[in-house]
């Protein structure tokens, strides 16, 4: 019988975690298979370690993984599906928006041949801003990259063992889960879910973190950017020719007094910005490029309980 891993990033969650396993098991158990539950502390301000240890001293199928520092939440994913055992894996959120009592719906469905089961969040129980924030990401993500992401799809999901190995496979310093999955291809489809509301605590992303978020991954997923930036150019370029037509008119006319002054100001204004511009894009690519050669890990653990690993 197929085994199933669970693997969730932790942040912020000291008073969920007890919820959160006893749902997780209460689920599992009825599901009927072996499993295994891992918890990643991502270098939580808050004691949420002492909360998982608690757990693995009562259960040796939950699993802590500590790392030394906060290395962002896909980064806790990645260093979770590290320590996986099962044939099946579950990625999830901690903060029970995601609904353990959801995961028979999931799994029920990979017995038709899909190795990629998405939760849709049709109706998400956050606020307005959060909202709107998160929608504008994927939209502005999805148009930079030329892919086809849905702010209703998240983390939550269950996931082959053969898409987590694809997945690891890839040498990525930057990393996002949702984006991963389906770059990797595999079969896969979306079932309707129910939203919690959270229970607690509040989302650790906001609109900085959300802009930082896109941008570093469309440097990491696409190079539309650049070709952008061609684009804009030869727009810049057009225009310019234009406006060099008009100037030689008005020139012919006898209507330009003091000559050169406005065709001037407006080719160092307009040049200026576009060359930075360019720059900046030029500058994130160089950057990412660094970031690779120092090819330093994704995440360090500090350290593990009752890992099979």
């Amino acid at each position: 019988m197929d085994k199933i891993s669970v693997v969730s990033p932790v942040y912020k969650a000291y008073d969920i975690i007890p919820e959160l396993v006893s749902r997780l098991k209460h689920v599992l158990d009825i599901i009927g298979n072996s499993y295994e539950i891992i918890l990643v502390e991502d270098g939580c301000p808050q004691n949420s370690w002492s909360a998982i240890s608690e757990e693995c001293k009562k259960d040796e199928r939950v699993i802590g993984v500590k790392l030394s520092r906060n290395f962002g939440q896909h980064n806790a994913i990645t260093a979770g599906l590290s320590h996986v055992t099962g044939d099946w894996v579950v990625v999830m959120d901690c903060d029970l928006q995601d609904q353990p009592e959801e995961i028979p719906k999931l799994f029920s469905k990979v017995s038709e041949g899909y190795k990629i089961v998405y939760a849709v969040r049709n109706e998400r129980q956050d606020a307005f801003l959060k909202r709107l924030s998160s929608s504008m990401f994927y939209r502005f993500f999805s148009y930079m990259t030329d892919t086809k992401q849905d702010a209703r799809i998240a983390n939550f999901g269950i996931y082959h063992k053969t898409v987590i190995d694809a997945i690891l496979s890839m040498r990525d310093n930057i990393r996002y889960f949702p984006a991963m999955a389906q770059w990797v291809g595999f079969s896969s489809i979306g079932i309707n879910v129910n939203h919690a509301p959270r229970s607690a605590g509040k989302s650790s992303y906001n609109w900085k973190s959300l802009f930082k978020l896109a941008m570093v991954n469309i440097i990491a997923f696409s190079g539309k950017p650049m070709y952008l930036t061609i684009r804009f150019g030869l727009f810049i370029v057009l225009i310019s020719f234009l406006i060099a037509i008009y100037y030689l008119y008005l020139y012919l006319r006898g209507d330009i007094i003091v000559l050169g002054y406005s065709s001037l100001i407006i080719s160092i204004w307009l040049l200026s910005g576009t060359i930075i511009s360019i720059l900046g894009v030029i500058g994130l690519y160089i950057g990412g490029i660094f970031e690779k050669v120092k090819d330093r890990p994704n995440y360090i653990v500090d350290t593990e309980l009752n890992s099979k690993k």
